[in-house]
């Protein structure tokens, strides 16, 4: 039978092969650093098939020394914390998770909130005699405008999320609805209905579905049609999540961020470089974000599924501070 510290460096190597893929993707795509097939095939091709010279030889170099510094920091880390159980591991993981999405939640408040009130001024043509025409230049920009404005309140976003602890999915569906209704008022009593109001109801909504799915698979909230899984025993019910977590649901979100973070013209990374926006020139000019989203959902599932994971197999070691399986009681 496998360790529970091999279970443990299994489960951290898991995590950290996540994090590390958006490092790098990251890294890739932004500073045009060589992934790890470039670098590989510069350093044993020769001649003329050699590609990789220069600070792009560095830099390949320096990505491959940074995957094996994070490995080798997890078994050293695994080593020194030999008391530490898989449930106090997988709890861990789940509050990564927890804090991606709170930030994630902030962020998404802050910039649907701080577009619509530039779009409206854009719209209503009064946005050049609140911030001049210079800012207003730039603010029409959609480059521009999400450098300036909407980076700059993402890390407003993840700043709040390290003081606060609530996840406000029920703010979020507030928020929606408040802005689902203001649209009915707007269109039926004044007649009144521009783009980009139904821009920021698709916007929010699509952060409240994609940000709220790990947390509600924690809380054992999605509607589960439990026909043999109800029935056996807790034993059991641990060995179908653990191995549902790992065969199941981790694929899925590894098929997400490769297909969609693979290439510069990935169907999830394009959007976010070229700052794309909505074909109406009078809408938010967030839509490259909500390409981001799906990004959000597939690391903070996977993250997810690991916890499950490792709750699963500290129920199976019988370890004291483990959980019940979850699922299958009613």
């Amino acid at each position: 039978m496998i360790s529970q510290s091999s279970t443990r460096i299994f489960g951290r190597l898991l995590v950290g092969t996540v994090l590390l893929y958006l490092v790098s993707r990251f890294l890739i795509f932004w500073y045009a650093w060589p992934d790890l097939t470039e670098t590989f095939q510069g350093l044993f091709s020769s001649g003329t098939d050699n590609t990789l010279e220069g600070s792009k030889l560095y830099q390949g170099i320096a990505m491959i020394m940074l995957y094996i510094a994070t490995f080798v920091l997890i078994f050293l880390s695994i080593k020194r914390t030999p008391t530490v159980s898989l449930t106090e591991d997988a709890n861990r993981y789940k509050g990564i998770s927890y804090f991606i999405v709170r930030a994630a939640f902030w962020s998404v408040f802050l910039v649907g909130l701080a577009d619509a009130i530039i779009s409206f001024m854009r719209v209503e043509e009064v946005l050049v005699q609140v911030v001049g025409a210079d800012i207003a230049q730039i603010l029409d920009q959609a480059t521009q405008r999400g450098l300036y404005v909407h980076y700059p309140l993402m890390v407003l976003g993840i700043v709040i999320a390290s003081f606060t602890r609530s996840l406000g999915f029920i703010w979020l569906a507030f928020l929606v609805v408040l802005a689902e209704f203001t649209i009915v008022i707007t269109r039926f009593i004044f007649s009144y209905e521009q783009v980009w109001m139904g821009d920021l109801v698709r916007f929010w909504y699509a952060a409240f579905f994609l940000f709220a799915s790990a947390y509600t698979l924690v809380e054992n909230g999605h509607v589960r049609v439990d026909v043999l899984y109800s029935q056996v025993s807790n034993k059991k019910k641990a060995i179908v999540n653990a191995f549902g977590s790992l065969i199941l649901g981790l694929p899925v979100c590894w098929t997400i961020l490769h297909y969609g973070m693979g290439t510069r013209q990935s169907s999830l990374i394009a959007p976010i470089l070229s700052f794309e926006t909505s074909p109406s020139g009078y809408g938010m000019y967030t839509k490259y974000l909500m390409a981001a989203f799906l990004i959000v959902f597939a690391v903070s599932m996977a993250l997810i599924f690991i916890s499950y994971f490792l709750k699963s197999c500290a129920f199976l070691y019988n370890e004291n501070d483990a959980e019940m399986p979850a699922g299958g009681e009613h």
